[in-house]
């Protein structure tokens, strides 16, 4: 695998009382989708918001290319070149697609060039480039949010659930996306409870238990081992297509 972009070392994190990570140790590889699967409550959108600096670590180290990020606040970590999605599809309602685009772009200007890509993923952020974003759909609306993360290259790109709650055409057509996302050479750790969408596009596999990770691999081989899959996740990936 390539080197890591992104690398937890024994981190642990505690919200309040509750000690929700427990020494989490993987690594994103450079230019890889890294998938974080796992039962509710295992502590995957933790990780994620730990990641971001929305909820500190209180023991370990969290590297971004090379630098020990563990205490930076969130917006010096967004500076640095990491893009975070998270579950809620967090657009701005009151204002419309253009404007949550030009918000997302650092420098308030977006790139003509970066935009009409966004268009290829993602056409429905064209058609309704002047709605308000309130009006859209839940589906159109995560597509935004994406295309929010993706205004300006970015380094590294985490996704928290963005198929959820999604209908099958829907979810089909971010496959679609990330696919185009992945070929472009972006780095992208994904959070994804349905299966079948963390098996087309996983390279690198992390499964959390109890704030624990439990197995890292290839995404092909926990794919191919349905033994495996149970014991992990109490399930297999071919029976939630």
């Amino acid at each position: 695998m390539p080197d890591p972009l992104l690398t937890l070392e024994g981190v642990h994190t505690h919200i309040g009382r509750y000690h929700i990570l427990q020494g989490v140790d993987f690594d994103v590889p450079r230019g890889s989708f890294t998938v974080l699967l796992g039962r509710n409550g295992a502590g995957k959108t933790t990780t994620l918001r730990t990641i971001m600096g929305l909820w500190k670590a209180s023991q370990g180290k969290i590297r971004f290319a090379g630098e020990d990020v563990t205490v930076r606040p969130t917006p010096d970590i967004a500076a640095a070149g990491i893009a975070y999605i998270p579950e809620n599809m967090s657009v701005f309602s009151g204002l419309t697609v253009r404007e949550n685009l030009i918000l997302a772009a650092r420098a308030g200007k977006i790139d003509s060039a970066r935009l009409e890509w966004i268009f290829s993923l993602f056409p429905a952020m064209q058609r309704f480039f002047g709605a308000a974003a309130g009006t859209l759909s839940g589906g159109q609306k995560q597509m935004l949010a994406i295309a929010r993360a993706l205004i300006e290259p970015r380094d590294l790109i985490l996704v928290d659930e963005p198929t959820k709650g999604l209908a099958p055409a829907i979810v089909a057509n971010m496959i679609k996306a990330f696919r185009e996302v992945k070929n472009a050479g972006a780095t992208v750790l994904l959070v994804e409870q349905n299966f079948m969408a963390a098996k087309m596009l996983g390279d690198a596999v992390a499964v959390m238990d109890d704030g624990r990770i439990v197995h890292r691999g290839a995404m092909a081989e926990l794919a191919a081992d349905h033994a495996l899959q149970h014991r992990l996740l109490g399930l297999h990936m071919d029976a939630h297509q």
